[in-house]
This record gives structure tokens, sequence and C-alpha cells, in this order.
């Protein structure tokens, strides 16, 4: 990054690490090089910084061992205390550089959020604090993955929160850039453990990378994608330990090349399927199934609804391997209540999609999806499919052969 002219005023940069990126102190301090170099080409810098390698999922099993069900607002207060310690740490390691820094935490960044734990949405940003930091040439770094809701409690936004705080500072601040720094080169035209030879994409527009996210690759956040592209703010995917052009996020028009093709194959493990078997057909049953499902913030995917026959029909649907168990007790209560016959629960699945701009008004791509698993004998249970993507549900224990065999399929 080269340094900008004096005349110029310096324009703010928002770069995001991700907990792979700060694992130890000494790759906390190689983040903070690279932050200074930074702040030394002219940029104004704030920091969004994930908790230390792991640390959430220790975290997490301490809670396990000290509450079979711990209260979603105390299991928040102890999981937001992980980015609690990256932020200064990262402080501490920029200022022993001569770079001097200040680290704040949600609340303190100006980051408000709707009151649901676990998984809450930001609703408000004053970064009027960060601000009047970047003013007096500090760098600004912030715990991400948190903020501050009703009651002063504090709330979390869900895994993979981190990228959500760094695109929504961007946008408030009106950022020139917003870099994600993370422990692969890019996005990839598939998970790179399962197609050595995948391929990294220069650049992929915000539907297909919103599908790719939501559809289980993990470089992502969906909601940051979703904030980036609701006000247009290029995201810059890049290694924090190798040098390379990494993967920008942009608007389809921003994209001249592969416009006509599948631009990606992604995959998600730990799905289960819940069948409601036996609905009486007859309208509002749709809202009643899903209603308290949404309610308990559990996301259904790959809905489908069997022909009525007899007036009664069956309804199919999934969600992530966690939320089953919840899920199948709640739709238990339903069915009793609208006169369904049971609930049938089925786990070890997974979903193999197919994602690029290229599949609308491309019939032959669902074929050669279908025709690529039937090769292997890989059967699918469900299909779904969007302006952009096709989705089949198959057994978890193939997922990696599903993959592969698509890669092939289309070329990637």
């Amino acid at each position: 990054m080269s340094a900008l002219p004096e005349t110029v005023a310096r324009p703010i940069l928002v770069q995001k690490f991700g907990g792979s990126s700060l694992g130890t102190p000494g790759r906390i301090k190689r983040a903070a090089r690279r932050v200074a170099a930074s702040q030394g080409a002219g940029y104004d810098v704030v920091v969004v910084v994930s908790a230390m390698g792991d640390s959430t999922d220790r975290l997490l099993s301490l809670a396990s061992r000290v509450a079979k069900d711990p209260a979603a607002r105390e299991l928040d207060q102890l999981l937001s205390t992980g980015e609690g310690v990256s932020a200064p740490l990262m402080s501490m390691a920029l200022n022993e550089l001569g770079v001097p820094a200040v680290s704040l935490l949600g609340f303190q960044a100006g980051i408000q959020t709707d009151r649901r734990h676990a998984r809450a949405r930001i609703v408000g940003l004053t970064p009027a604090r960060i601000e009047r930091e970047l003013a007096d040439g500090r760098v600004v770094v912030v715990a991400g993955f948190q903020g501050m809701g009703t009651e002063m409690d504090v709330t979390t936004l869900g895994r993979g929160g981190s990228d959500t705080t760094a695109v929504a500072l961007a946008a408030a601040l009106k950022a020139q850039a917003c870099e994600i720094f993370t422990d692969v080169r890019g996005i990839y035209t598939a998970d790179p453990r399962f197609v050595p030879s995948a391929r990294l994409l220069t650049r992929i527009a915000y539907p297909e990378m919103l599908e790719l996210a939501s559809s289980g690759a993990r470089v992502m956040h969906p909601r940051a994608v979703e904030i980036a592209e609701a006000y247009t703010m290029e995201l810059h995917v890049r290694s924090s330990f190798h040098a390379g052009p990494g993967t920008i996020i942009c608007s389809e028009e921003a994209i001249m090349e592969d416009r006509n093709r599948v631009r990606g194959i992604a995959h998600e493990e730990h799905v289960a399927r819940l069948s409601v078997v036996g609905v009486p057909d007859r309208p509002g049953i749709a809202a009643s199934i899903f209603a308290p499902l949404a309610d308990a913030d559990i996301a259904a995917d790959v809905i489908v609804q069997t022909a009525s026959h007899e007036g009664v029909t069956d309804m199919s649907f999934t969600v992530a391997s966690a939320d089953g168990r919840e899920a199948e007790r709640i739709l238990g209560g339903v069915a009793r209540e609208i006169g369904a016959r049971t609930v049938l629960a089925q786990n070890g699945l997974a979903k193999v999609s197919v994602i690029g701009s290229g599949i609308r008004g491309q019939p032959g791509v669902a074929a050669t999806m279908f025709k690529a698993l039937s090769d292997r004998r890989i059967n699918i249970e469900m299909i779904s499919t969007s302006e952009v993507r096709i989705t089949c549900i198959i057994q978890a224990e193939r997922v990696k052969e599903a993959v592969t065999a698509l890669h092939e399929a289309f070329k990637l």
C-alpha cells in the first residue's frame, strides 16, 4: 500500500483480524506491524479484533462445566471477554512499536444492538469516540463481536460477528476501505481442504458471496456481506500470513470476468432435517409451523412441501444440527396444536451448493449438478434453488466427495 501525498486528507481504513491471526503473542505483534505500516502509509486506522485463537471455545467449555443450560445474558457477558483480551493486547503491541493506540469495547465504540443475546443485530452506531481518538492521532482498536443492548446489557452478534462489527464501522465512518484479514488467502472456488486445486477468486459479487456465506463458507459472516452491499462498501479479504492480492467483494457491475458461469461450490456440514407429517392443508398452517421457530431464533432452510392428498400434506425443512433438538421440541407442541400426525427428525446430513450469477436462466446448471452427483451415486435428499444458487441435501459422509465432483463438473 503506497504512501499518500501530504495534501490528501487522511482517509480511514478499517482492518479486521480474525482469531487465528491473533492466536499467539507473536501473531498479535505481526498483525500490529501490518497496522503500523498502514498508518505509516497515510491512513487513519481502525482495527477490529476477534478473540485470540480458540478462546471462545474455551469459554464455552468453561460455561458447560458450571451450568447445564447457562442463561443467555450471562453467556454473552462471558464470551465478550475474549475480544476484551485481544483488543488491549493489540493496543499494547502498537504502542510498543511507537504507534499511539487505544482499545475500546463494543459499547465504548458506540455500537448499539437489539436485546437478543447470542444473535444480536446492530441497530445503531455512534462513532463519536472513535472519531475523537483518530483526530488525536491514535489507532483505535475495537473489540469485535459485541455491542450494548437495552438495560446496558452486553450482547454478542453470533459466530463471525467481528466481520459485522468491521463492516458496520467502515460504513458509519465512511471508510475508504475495509480489509478482512484471515488465515486463508481469500475466497476460493471451493474449500481448499476438500479440493486442493480450488482457485482463488480475484473478485466476487455481493449476492454470490452472500450465498456462499449462507451456504457454509466460513470466510465471511452473511450479515457483514449484507451491510457491505447496502452501503456499497467493497471488502478486501486477505491473508494475515502471506502477501497477495486476496479477493475483493464488490458489486456485479465491477466484475468483468466469469460473468456467465458458476463461481464456486459451498458446503455446510452438521445439518438436520425436520418433517412435520400429516399437516392439515389449510391457510395459515405454514405460519403456525415457522413462527415459533423464528421466535426461538432458529433459521429454517430448504423448505419442501409435498402435494396435498386427502386434505393433508407433509412439510420438511433443514436447520443447523445444533438447533435440531430445540426445533424438534418446539415442533412437537406445534404438531399437537394444529393436528399434525407426527414430527420426524434426521441428523447426519449436509448441504452442497453451486453458486454464481451465471445460474440465472441456465437450465444446464441444474442438470450438470444432478448428473455429477448421480455419477458418484450420491443420493439427493432435498433440493432448493434461488437466482444464484442450487442446493442439494445429501448424507454428510459424502460431502467431500460431492464438493470434489461438482468442482470438476463445472471446471472451476
